[in-house]
């Protein structure tokens, strides 16, 4: 599928997505993305962005739908995760988590594994988190990991407006989503061997 055919929910982090924004490219280059909205973009309350985020994807048309978080927005997702049940989202691209404890969030509020298929983006000089911290958390999340270098917070002060490798990380991850959803092969009658077992 190419990625024309990818239906988005942006999700920014603290101070929300500016024009010049990555996420803000990527939404003008998909007419039918989805934003997030929350009352107030400068003060982040973790259970209440999920809530928004629980409201916003409920809301979209459809179905099938692709989160793309940056900074606390990828926080905001693993939460809204672990509290909110829909198989409506079917993958995520979380670009540069930010550190939850610089927000006072206990770790086991973040600590469940996500239910979909899931790429974290780190960066070696993140202002905002360790890369190797944010590497154990997409860990905990069950989520495959991208090392973008040394990027800063993959923001605008940071050079990142267009920014062509989250488009392929978003195929790669829809390539993925729609692999584990394809339906189980009929059981064979004969045992299945470990080996086949654990290439299946």
């Amino acid at each position: 599928m190419s990625s024309s055919s990818m239906r988005l929910i942006i999700v920014p982090g603290l101070h929300g997505s500016e024009p010049l924004h990555w996420q803000s490219w990527l939404e003008q280059r998909h007419p039918g993305a989805q934003r997030l909205s929350v009352q107030d973009w400068h003060a982040p309350v973790l259970d209440e962005w999920a809530d928004a985020l629980d409201r916003t994807i409920r809301q979209a048309p459809g179905s099938d739908w692709l989160l793309v978080a940056h900074s606390f927005g990828c926080l905001t997702a693993a939460r809204w995760a672990s509290r909110h049940a829909t198989t409506r989202v079917r993958a995520a691209l979380l670009v540069a988590p930010a550190n939850p404890a610089r927000f006072q969030i206990a770790p086991e509020r973040l600590a469940d594994r996500l239910p979909f298929p899931a790429t974290v983006v780190t960066s070696r000089n993140d202002p905002w988190f360790d890369s190797g911290e944010a590497t154990q958390l997409a860990q905990r999340w069950g989520a495959s990991t991208w090392d973008a270098g040394h990027v800063g917070h993959v923001n605008v002060a940071s050079g990142h407006g267009p920014w062509p490798l989250a488009e392929a990380l978003l195929e790669a991850l829809q390539t993925t989503a729609a692999q584990a959803r394809r339906p189980c092969p009929t059981p064979l009658s004969r045992p299945v061997s470990s080996a086949w077992v654990a290439s299946a």
